[in-house]
Parts: C-alpha cells; sequence; structure tokens
C-alpha cells in the first residue's frame, strides 16, 4: 500500500539509473542525443520483422528508436563521467557503456573520430589554439 504523500506527489521523480559496476546512482552530465536507425538491421535487432523495417527504413531517412538514447553521467565511485547507452523499460532502465558504432546513429553530435574526408593537415590545424603556429609551412616569404 502506498503512502498518501507518495500517491499525491506531482514533482517527477529522479530517474533511478545506476553504474552498471558499482550499483550507485549515476548524475546526468548531458542532455539525451536520441537514437535513429537508417538500416533495416538496425529495426530488426530491436524486434521489428525484416519486411516492416525495410518499408519503414525505404520510406523515411531515418527512424527514431523510441526509448533509447546515449547521455553521459557521472558516477561517484568511479569519479569520472562516461557515456552510456540507455534503454527505457516499464520497470526501469537498462544501461551499458556506448558503444563506438552507437555514435554513427545519434544526431546532433561530432564524430570523435573526425569527418572521414578531412585531411590530416586540416584537422591538425584546426586542434591549434592559436592562428599563429607556422610549423607546417616550411617556408614564409
Amino acid at each position: 500500500m502506498q503512502k498518501r504523500c507518495d500517491k499525491n506527489r506531482k514533482r517527477s521523480k529522479k530517474r533511478a539509473i545506476y553504474c552498471p559496476i558499482h550499483g550507485c546512482y549515476l548524475e546526468s552530465r548531458s542532455p539525451k542525443h536520441l537514437l535513429f536507425a537508417d538500416k533495416a538491421g538496425q529495426l530488426q535487432q530491436r524486434g521489428m520483422s525484416r519486411k516492416n523495417a525495410l518499408i519503414i527504413v525505404a520510406s523515411q531517412t531515418a527512424v527514431l528508436i523510441p526509448g533509447e538514447w546515449l547521455e553521459a553521467f557521472w558516477c561517484e565511485e568511479c569519479q569520472e563521467t562516461k557515456w552510456y547507452h540507455v534503454r527505457k523499460h516499464e520497470h526501469g532502465y537498462t544501461v551499458s557503456l556506448a558503444p563506438d558504432e552507437l555514435w554513427q546513429q545519434v544526431s546532433g553530435v561530432i564524430d570523435p573520430n573526425g569527418n572521414p574526408s578531412v585531411g590530416e593537415f586540416t584537422r591538425r590545424q584546426a586542434k591549434l589554439v592559436g592562428s599563429n603556429c607556422i610549423k607546417d609551412f616550411h617556408c614564409v616569404g
């Protein structure tokens, strides 16, 4: 039987997301980055039939995967922030470290490996703090 104060509570409760290693409460350190599927196989892995997955992917460029996202959390025991793949279920959440391949299914984030069409020189210049560095230019005339 629920207490009266629990039954009438209007404020949202904390999400019960716990560290898979230590079991302590994880504090969010980023917004949710929703996952999208652009291949039928990604939908099939989540229980959709092959036929329906092919139809949906053919009709839409990207399909939102409901109840799944990537989010950064702080663990008090680890004393560090890590990125996790979160899955929402009826009775709570399943949390696992975010694998690299999921980053390709997220919208609005920078690819941690960089854009493959960008050359090494451009990538190195973009990482420099100041624009006064001329180490890549051997002759300045």
